[in-house]
């Protein structure tokens, strides 16, 4: 049975963060909540718990995985990203995008899309998210908590508690959200591609 966190929204208790952090970093997988709803994730070196995530979500490892970061700092390490990129990312994070780039080689190749050797990057508009990111010290290997036969995220933690307490280590409760998924931006090739519309605003990128 996981550990089961009722996180304050604007004023996430540090001691309630840093015990997070050390359940992550002993192999667990965490539910956290985002700006688009509520994410599975671990860490980038955890194979369990990759494993785990595909489990509960039915994926396969070809899915496009995503490092929530805490800021821009963290990103150039996994991703290369162009001046272009850069200037995007500055403008619009934190904020319901995820990214994708092609992956430097420091990315564990487990955690690469395979074919188009590519990562999510996601820096998330969410108080209790990023004081996670920054206890933890280094991105979360991270993808949208959508189940089976769904198309949007979680967003009630009550209810996701019933139906997953089982099989993950930790669920942190930071009260409902809402259930749009990221808007996901491929800036992966010369021309910059609107993979999902999601909870980001497309204006900047139109």
């Amino acid at each position: 049975m996981s550990q089961f966190f009722y996180i304050h929204p604007e004023n996430p208790q540090e001691r309630l963060i840093k015990q997070s952090v050390d359940i992550i970093k002993k192999g667990g997988v965490v539910i956290y909540p985002t700006d688009s709803g509520y994410a599975l994730g671990c860490m980038m070196d955890n194979k369990q718990g990759l494993d785990k995530i595909c489990h509960i979500r039915k994926i396969t490892k070809k899915h496009n995985f995503t490092l929530a970061c805490r800021d821009l700092s963290e990103i150039a390490t996994f991703a290369r990203v162009d001046n272009q990129a850069y200037r995007a990312l500055k403008n619009n994070t934190p904020g319901a995008y995820t990214f994708i780039f092609k992956s430097t080689k420091d990315l564990p190749k487990r955690l690469m899309n395979p074919s188009k050797r590519t990562i999510g990057i996601r820096i998330p508009d969410n108080v209790i998210a990023l004081a996670l990111l920054e206890a933890l010290g280094e991105p979360l290997m991270s993808t949208s908590l959508i189940l089976p036969g769904s198309e949007s995220t979680e967003f009630d933690p009550e209810d996701i508690r019933d139906k997953l307490e089982n099989q993950v280590d930790l669920i942190l409760n930071g009260g409902y959200l809402g259930e749009s998924p990221t808007t996901v931006i491929d800036f992966s090739d010369d021309n910059v591609v609107i993979v999902r519309e999601g909870a980001g605003d497309l204006t900047p990128f139109q």
